[in-house]
């Protein structure tokens, strides 16, 4: 099994470079094309998240983004520092459909309500809405976001050739 590991100041401009490294890794790794958006997307949103919450609690602590191949599997792991007690709330949002009705409705009349903060926990409903294999964890010392890919079986990958670890040659990303 083959790991990455990046760690970056928790600065919104660094979770575009968490989701490019992570879409180059999942290809390298053979995760399908039709796929490599969710990757994306769910990378996003999760480093997006551990920004916001060391942004508010600990902003000199880096974000830290695991990524790994191995056992049929593509798993992107997000960690953050930024204590608190455990999140039940966020934790059932990633199996929940976020209701934004009144969030919509305590808007005053005349803002657009796409402009305003999402209620805690929308960033975990769009995980869970991209990634069928996501679990959270969380702690008083942080939280895990880990979300995970199936890979095809060697020699399936991109072209035909088995692309199975992160160091097999092949195109870059």
């Amino acid at each position: 099994m083959a790991t990455v590991e990046l760690r970056f100041t928790a600065l919104p401009e660094h979770v575009r470079t968490a989701r490019l490294v992570a879409v180059s890794l999942a290809r390298r790794a053979g995760v399908d094309d039709e796929t490599l958006d969710e990757v994306r997307l769910a990378v996003g949103e999760a480093a997006t998240r551990a920004v916001g919450r060391h942004r508010a609690s600990c902003p000199d602590e880096p974000v830290l983004v695991r990524l790994s191949d191995g056992d049929g599997r593509f798993v992107a792991e997000v960690v953050d520092v930024a204590g608190g007690a455990p999140d039940v709330a966020a934790q059932e949002a990633v199996t929940s459909e976020p209701d934004l009705a009144e969030h919509a409705e305590a808007e005053p009349e005349g803002v657009d309500a796409l402009d305003e903060p999402l209620p805690e926990g929308i960033d975990l409903a769009v995980i869970g809405s991209l990634v069928d294999d996501v679990a959270v964890e969380t702690d008083s010392a942080g939280s895990v976001v880990r979300m995970a890919w199936p890979v095809p079986a060697e020699g399936t990958g991109p072209g035909g050739a088995s692309q199975a670890a992160f160091g097999a040659s092949g195109p870059s990303a």
